[in-house]
């Protein structure tokens, strides 16, 4: 989509949603959930997060990143059975309840990152070699290429993530062996299928995560989101090699910088009001989602013009 097109549309936004009828209502980052009896309904806004909070609402984000799970849940279906039920908008996903498991489990095909919980700091900063259920080679570069792919699970917390490997998830008693065994086995299984549909469209995907849950049969099924963006590190094949061989970080989808603009222009942290993000900026980063949703599905992202998002909404939604 071209970014005057995007410019011309960046007051159309969700930033939220307030449906009576839908059931109760839950607020996440992006996503508004409303908890229904026997369903959940997921409505992705356009609200987009850094430094723990609303940093701006960025059009078509929401639908973008609806839609990519979608695809997602689609081609990873013979699998794991997922939690979805329709899509009747591009920004809504109608799902079955689950019940989720307090285990994020991580996938990695490289090692990279620069967190405190990342892969490369425990490996070069720390010296870790041993992490459990793997060992790592010495001499590992940054942005390496793993010799295979690794699990290595967290626990899931308000306050904050726990590394945990699985015979640990098995000794505090978190889950059963049989359970964590097929945990690993299914995301081992679909971060490969991610890597190999995701290189046939010129894309590395480096790292993720999943979200599992058990279904009202007591059936482990794939909830919450799928190899988006926002979940998931993605690098460009093209020039992976070159740059890794000299020591250059590889091209990737940023997405980071509006938080340069913001440290930048205050201190997003302790600032009770943040300036309003440039409309050029917010135009540029909405250009980036559409253009990875087109890379990874190989599909043109078509939207409907004739009525504002949240509106189109609540017509999909009959509400």
């Amino acid at each position: 989509m071209d970014i005057e097109i995007i410019k011309e549309h960046i007051s159309d936004v969700v930033r939220e949603t307030n449906f009576e009828g839908l059931g109760n209502k839950k607020v996440g980052k992006v996503r508004d959930i409303y908890i229904a009896d026997d369903h959940i309904t997921l409505i992705s806004t356009d609200r987009h997060s850094s430094f723990d909070r609303i940093i701006a609402h960025v059009p078509f984000k929401g639908a973008v990143l609806n839609q990519i799970s979608a695809f997602w849940f689609e081609n990873t279906k013979d699998i794991i059975q997922n939690h979805v039920i329709k899509l009747p908008d591009p920004n809504v996903l109608t799902a079955r309840k689950c019940e989720p498991l307090p285990i994020e489990c991580v996938m990695r095909g490289y090692i990279t990152g620069v967190t405190g919980t990342s892969l490369w700091t425990h490996y070069n900063k720390e010296g870790r070699r041993d992490f459990g259920n793997f060992v790592l080679p010495e001499g590992l570069k940054k942005n390496q290429k793993l010799s295979e792919n690794v699990f290595t699970p967290t626990t899931k917390s308000d306050e904050h993530d726990r590394p945990i490997t699985p015979a640990e998830i098995v000794s505090e008693g978190i889950l059963s062996q049989e359970l964590t065994d097929e945990l690993e086995r299914v995301s081992k299984a679909l971060f490969a299928r991610g890597q190999e549909i995701a290189l046939a469209q010129g894309l590395i995907l480096v790292d993720t995560k999943y979200e599992f849950g058990l279904d009202s049969d007591g059936k482990l099924t794939l909830i919450d989101e799928i190899h988006t963006p926002d979940s998931s590190r993605y690098w460009k094949a093209a020039t992976y090699q070159e740059r890794f061989d000299k020591d250059e970080e590889p091209e990737y989808f940023d997405k980071e910088f509006p938080r340069l603009w913001f440290k930048d222009n205050c201190d997003p942290y302790k600032d009770a009001v943040l300036p309003e993000a440039p409309p050029e900026l917010v135009a540029e980063l909405s250009r980036r989602y559409i253009e990875i949703y087109e890379t990874i599905t190989g599909k043109p992202f078509n939207h409907d013009f004739s009525l504002p998002t949240l509106e189109r909404i609540k017509k999909n939604l009959s509400i």
